[in-house]
Formats: C-alpha cells, sequence, structure tokens
C-alpha cells in the first residue's frame, strides 16, 4: 500500500513540477501533427448571368492534412506562431438547387497560412502551458477541379477568389522533457470567398456563374512539439 502511495506521489509531483526556464524569451517551438480544417460553411445563391439568382448551397467537407506552426517567444508569456500545413483539398459539393445542379461541383485545394500573436498565462517554468492568440489568416486556393457532372453541362474554368481573415486560438503544450513536448490546438479562422465559372450552354448562350462561400472553419490539431 505504501508502494501504492509513493508511486502515486511521485507521478504526481512529475506532473506538476516546474522545469528550469520552461518557456523563456527567445525560445523557438516547432509543432507537428494532424490538423482537421472542418468548414463550417455557408453560401449565398447561384447568379448566372443570363438566368440571374438560381438556388442553391455550397457545402465543404472537411480534411486532414500534416499541420505544421512555428514559434518564437517574443518575451516569456508572448508568442508569434505561425500555422502552415501540407495544402487541404475539399470536395464541394451542391445541394438544394435545379436538379442537374445538385451533386458535386469540383475538387478544391488551398493552404491557409495564419499568424498569431499568442499570451501565455502561466508560470514560465511550468511543465502545463496553456496560451491564447489571435492574428491573421491569408488563404490561397488552387487547383480547382471541376466534377465530370459539372464539366457536362459547360461549366469550365473555375476559380476561387483568395481570402484575408482574423483567426482566433486556443491551445496547451504539456512539456515531457526540457525540450520534448505535446500539443493540442483548436482555431477558428474567417475565410470568405467568392467562386467564379464559366459557362456555354447555360441559359443558351455564354454566361458566367458566381457563388459567395463562407467557409468559416474550425481548426483542430494534435501533435508533438520540440523546444530550441
Amino acid at each position: 500500500m505504501r508502494k501504492s502511495y509513493f508511486a502515486v506521489s511521485l507521478l504526481a509531483a512529475a506532473l506538476v513540477s516546474p522545469l528550469a526556464n520552461a518557456y523563456q524569451q527567445g525560445d523557438v517551438i516547432v509543432r507537428a501533427g494532424a490538423a482537421t480544417v472542418s468548414p463550417n460553411d455557408n453560401s449565398s445563391n447561384l447568379f448566372n448571368t443570363a438566368l440571374g439568382n438560381l438556388p442553391g448551397d455550397v457545402t465543404v467537407d472537411s480534411d486532414t492534412q500534416l499541420g505544421l506552426t512555428f514559434a518564437y517567444m517574443l518575451q516569456d508569456h508572448l508568442g508569434l506562431e505561425l500555422l502552415a500545413a501540407t495544402p487541404f483539398t475539399h470536395e464541394v459539393k451542391m445541394k438544394n438547387s435545379i436538379g442537374p445542379l445538385n451533386g458535386k461541383i469540383a475538387d478544391v485545394s488551398h493552404l491557409p497560412p495564419t499568424l498569431s500573436l499568442q499570451y501565455y498565462p502561466m508560470d514560465p517554468k511550468s511543465k502545463l502551458q496553456p496560451y491564447a492568440g489571435i492574428g491573421v489568416n491569408y488563404t490561397n486556393f488552387f487547383d480547382e477541379d471541376l466534377s465530370s457532372q459539372y464539366e457536362a453541362l459547360g461549366f469550365e474554368n473555375l476559380e476561387l477568389d483568395s481570402s484575408w481573415g482574423l483567426a482566433g486560438q486556443l491551445g496547451v503544450d504539456y512539456l515531457i522533457t526540457d525540450n520534448v513536448l505535446l500539443n493540442a490546438a483548436v482555431w477558428y479562422i474567417d475565410i470568405d470567398t467568392q467562386a467564379n465559372m464559366d459557362n456555354n450552354t447555360l441559359g443558351g448562350t455564354y454566361s458566367k456563374t458566381s457563388v459567395d462561400v463562407t467557409i468559416d472553419p474550425w481548426v483542430y490539431m494534435l501533435g508533438v512539439g520540440y523546444k530550441f
């Protein structure tokens, strides 16, 4: 019984005991893990220059890729972080529209680099380091690949505008050693874009179709890190 109590006491002490200079000004923290972009999407109706407003709701599915963050401690409690990742690819679909328009529109890839100023409230020597951040996001869309269904309807030249928006973040690090850490983080990012397509048959003449899409995703990341 005494041995069990002693073991539990040692574990508890290890969890709460401080590290020498856990986080301090000048540290560089690199984190990597699985990052999931989960859109909180909404859209306007379609607008076609030949037919006018058309009903429809655009939806964007989730995707998981390798997420990377690079943080520099400006002070013991303030950090500057860049969120990067391998390209995310999402399936974009149409629903609640005119029959032939319902279904998959395209596969679209994007990169959402986000720069955030972070605040770390805990004692710099603590192993547990929660943080909150606010910053700016730039999302670049590319490789817009129309589905065969939409190509058969005469659509072509799909393009999505790039997006600038604010981002909020909450995260936590737990230092296993002086340098190695576990990390969990979540971002809410303001991403809005306009999708534009050409069409040579809709309405019997050449026309352009556009739709405004609000993506506003939650981004979740679980991973490991290293403090230099």
